[in-house]
């Protein structure tokens, strides 16, 4: 496994592991690696910052934990960790379900990245014809499609997605 440290085209940072070079290299091609903040399948490589171990230890007093709700430690953000959970069969399958439909829509759809939202518009308006697309677009865009009446939707993205 290959932990590789990604950015996406709005510049949200972000981490993720893969099998290997060649496993990262596809689901990029493919569109399934996307930014947790934003959605966006425009991701490449960032600078790694090196994780270099401890070589020798003091033998004093062991490091004091951190306190708990320092009043000068910054909160915890809760977009670092996502949330977890346990699931049923019929959860599994609903999953399944999600992951079949986004790959059936990538698979069928030009990727258009962050010109999402003007094709969307040329197509509404009819100035090109109607076809499947999909991309990138910030919430103000998202937010002004909708108020224009186009409809459109996000594509499901699972936490297996991200990793």
């Amino acid at each position: 496994m290959i932990r590789y440290a990604l950015v996406c085209d709005q510049r949200h940072e972000f981490d993720s592991w893969f099998t290997n070079s060649e496993a990262y290299d596809a689901q990029v091609r493919q569109g399934l690696v996307t930014c947790p903040l934003c959605g966006s399948a425009e991701v490449e490589k960032a600078l790694m910052k090196p994780q270099l171990a401890r070589t020798e230890r003091t033998r004093s007093s062991p490091p004091e934990p951190p306190a708990r709700n320092a009043p000068d430690a910054p909160a915890p953000d809760p977009a670092a960790a996502p949330p977890m959970t346990v699931m049923t069969a019929p959860e599994r399958e609903l999953r399944r379900k999600l992951r079949e439909l986004r790959d059936h829509l990538v698979k069928n759809a030009e990727n258009v990245g962050a010109r999402f939202p003007e094709e969307a518009r040329k197509m509404h308006y009819g100035e090109t014809d109607h076809r499947s697309i999909y991309g990138v677009a910030s919430a103000e865009d998202a937010e002004a499609l909708s108020e224009e009446g186009i409809a459109f939707s996000a594509l499901p993205v699972l936490p297996d997605d991200r990793n």
